[in-house]
């Protein structure tokens, strides 16, 4: 017979090291990028920066715990984590619970602590979707006793978020539940016809709201409505525009002079090319790639299927909310609202990253290696 080992105090240090790089470049742009802004508005350069610091630090902390833990108690607990996120889901819509700030009202929480439950909830369904399609795999090439019951569940997370709204958000959960249910055998047939009612929820989902029309044609022609719908991202490209190859240096951003809306969160990758130019934003998605190369290794040489499809998640989370971040700062598709993990200000998307983070590290402790054993395994 054989047996896993667990290969304790190996984690991957690629990985972690990635990690600590992307965040110490997030507390420099988050401080470059704020501090005229939290000078003007609080009367404190430093307000975003202690915050964020505040925000890695318990983040870091959890990380580092969440990597001690055996991953699979993650499946021990997975129906209690689902339903608790759900239940965030419907008290943030309830009045005077949730909290509305930007258009939507996506956070609960107590002055100024708060959560953003949509962020509980990529995770929270990337562990149930990884413990039931690890325990029922066979099921899932049949639409009716596999695909259909993962949709069901999926669209109704995306739903609740939707209702607040957060396109983006909800963007980064269906395709990340997407990219798992491939992996663990879902028929292509399957795919095909779901692109399809896709394609028409999206357009109904772009008529239903006026502010999403206008995202979509600020996106064709920014500069036919440049102070308004089209500001952010004319702004946007102001700022990547100049840096160059170079960058102007770091702190000499001109867009951050109130001219682009509070580039330490969303759009901080914009102040990165100003400031950075070509070679530190080419830099950033460098590091991105590699995060998702090191999730994709640490998949591979899981020891179970269900680790297998818990890293595949986070790993396809974490680069597809990058991908996504970037491709709206450099006009590649209209504006969703999402933050750029790791290096964006906020506090619930920044520990709840690092925290995934931490189940990435957990996982890659447990090295696929074998060894033979005169025992059975129980």
């Amino acid at each position: 017979m054989y047996k896993f080992t667990q290969n304790k105090n190996k984690l991957d240090k690629v990985l972690f090291g990635i990690i600590v790089i992307l965040l110490c470049i997030g507390m420099l742009m988050v401080y470059s990028s704020s501090y005229i802004w939290s000078e003007y508005k609080f009367n404190d350069s430093f307000y975003y920066l202690k915050r964020q610091l505040l925000f890695a630090g318990i983040g870091f902390v959890g990380m580092i715990i969440i990597s001690y833990f055996p991953y699979y108690i993650w499946k021990k607990y997975a129906k209690i984590l689902l339903f608790s996120c759900f239940i965030l889901l419907l008290f943030v819509l309830i009045p005077g619970i949730g909290m509305i700030r930007g258009g939507a009202q996506s956070w609960i929480g107590i002055g100024a602590f708060s959560i953003q439950p949509s962020e509980f909830m990529k995770l929270g369904l990337i562990i149930f979707l990884s413990s039931i399609l690890s325990d029922h795999q066979k099921y899932i090439t049949s639409f009716k006793k596999g695909f259909f019951p993962c949709l069901l569940l999926i669209f109704t997370a995306f739903g609740l978020i939707m209702l607040q709204p957060d396109l983006g958000t909800g963007m980064v959960l269906v395709l990340t539940c997407m990219i798992l249910l491939f992996v663990a055998g879902a028929k292509l047939s399957h795919f095909f016809g779901l692109a399809g009612i896709g394609i028409i929820g999206f357009i109904g989902l772009i008529a239903s709201a006026p502010y999403r029309i206008n995202r979509i044609l600020a996106f064709l022609n920014p500069w036919e409505d440049p102070l308004g719908h089209g500001f952010q991202i004319i702004q946007s490209l102001y700022a990547i525009g100049p840096g160059g190859l170079m960058g102007l240096g770091l702190g000499n951003s001109l867009q951050k002079y109130f001219y682009l809306p509070e580039p330490q969160t969303d759009f901080i990758f914009s102040i990165i090319g100003e400031e950075l130019g070509l070679i530190g934003g080419c830099t950033t998605i460098l590091l991105f790639f590699l995060l998702l190369w090191r999730g994709i290794k640490i998949a591979i040489e899981a020891p179970d299927l269900f680790s297998r499809l818990l890293a595949i998640g986070i790993a396809s989370m974490l680069a597809l909310q990058a991908m996504i971040n970037i491709s709206v700062v450099i006009g590649l598709i209209p504006v969703t609202g999402i933050t750029l993990p790791f290096l964006s200000y906020g506090g619930s998307s920044l520990t709840l990253t690092l925290c995934a983070a931490g189940i990435l590290l957990s996982i890659s402790r447990h090295a696929k290696s074998m060894e033979k054993s005169t025992k059975p395994i129980i």
